[in-house]
């Protein structure tokens, strides 16, 4: 990858993260899993998928599902920055005029389908890849999941299928933060070890760095990886990345913060100094 696309990538995932961080206010945003997946996001619509502003209507463009609708930050902001959606809508977030919330909707362009309920758009993307495999159509399926979502018999039961069918068009990839809501996913029901766990349901599994855009780069341009399969990359990525103040952390998997804070996080995420966060914004959900 040239230094100029590597750069360029970078700065829209910084971009991408400023608008996350204005997200988390106003009634809040699930901040820590937007994070760990925004650099993702950034490089499959900037890199990977054959999908524009023109195209999102035609049947031979490539799909994305975010499964995890709950990251819909990062995909908003991402969209934001391709020219799909107007920065100043993002301000609609929560709003009752508006259809900006904390799931995607499909009256916001590019979104293909809704998702908020864990477990649901990997069959989904499955029926898409199989609709695009009997037109003979060249098109490839992309969802998003997150690694505690591989918790609903939802996801086992769409791999079955898409195995059986051979469904080689189809591409899952797991924004693996180790985290659960509020607990470590290795300390409520283990997933370990989860490339094996693909395989034995058919895919061909590989893992890579979901903050490294040169690494997925090369890991991406090998799909399909075995012909017949599906192709899953296990994405390992840090719950809150960009903000060590919040990384890792169970208690900052939903936040409400205070403006004050969210300038805080914006100066941090540019290198700044980190500052105690004083906001009482865990919430149990």
């Amino acid at each position: 990858m040239k230094k100029q696309k590597l750069h360029e990538l970078k700065q829209t995932s910084l971009r991408v993260r400023e608008h996350i961080i204005r997200m988390s206010g106003n009634g809040g945003c699930f901040i820590g899993a937007s994070l760990s997946c925004a650099d993702l996001i950034v490089y499959l619509y900037k890199e990977f998928l054959n999908v524009s502003k023109e195209n999102l209507k035609d049947p031979k463009r490539d799909y994305f599902f975010l499964s995890k609708g709950h990251d819909v930050p990062a995909l908003y902001g991402t969209y934001v920055e391709l020219g799909w959606l107007e920065e100043e809508r993002l301000k609609n977030h929560l709003k009752t005029n508006d259809f900006i919330y904390w799931h995607p909707n499909r009256n916001i362009p590019g979104i293909e389908f809704h998702s908020g309920s864990l477990g649901h758009n990997l069959s989904v993307a499955m029926g898409v890849a199989m609709d695009c495999k009997l037109r003979k159509q060249k098109n490839k399926v992309v969802v998003v999941v997150g690694d505690g979502e591989l918790n609903e018999g939802s996801m086992w039961e769409a791999l079955l299928v898409a195995s059986a069918y051979k469904l080689d068009n189809l591409l899952i990839v797991v924004d693996r933060n180790q985290f659960q809501a509020n607990i470590q996913t290795e300390d409520l029901i283990p997933l370990k070890p989860l490339a094996k766990k693909f395989e034995a349901f058919g895919c061909k599994a590989k893992k890579v760095n979901g903050h490294n855009f040169e690494k997925m780069d090369e890991i991406f341009k090998t799909f399909p990886f075995e012909k017949g399969k599906v192709s899953v990359v296990i994405a390992e990525t840090v719950r809150g990345k960009g903000l060590p103040s919040i990384e890792k952390r169970a208690d900052r998997w939903f936040v409400n913060f205070k403006e004050e804070e969210i300038e805080q996080l914006l100066k941090e995420l540019h290198g700044a100094k980190q500052t105690k966060l004083t906001s009482e914004t865990i919430v149990a959900r």
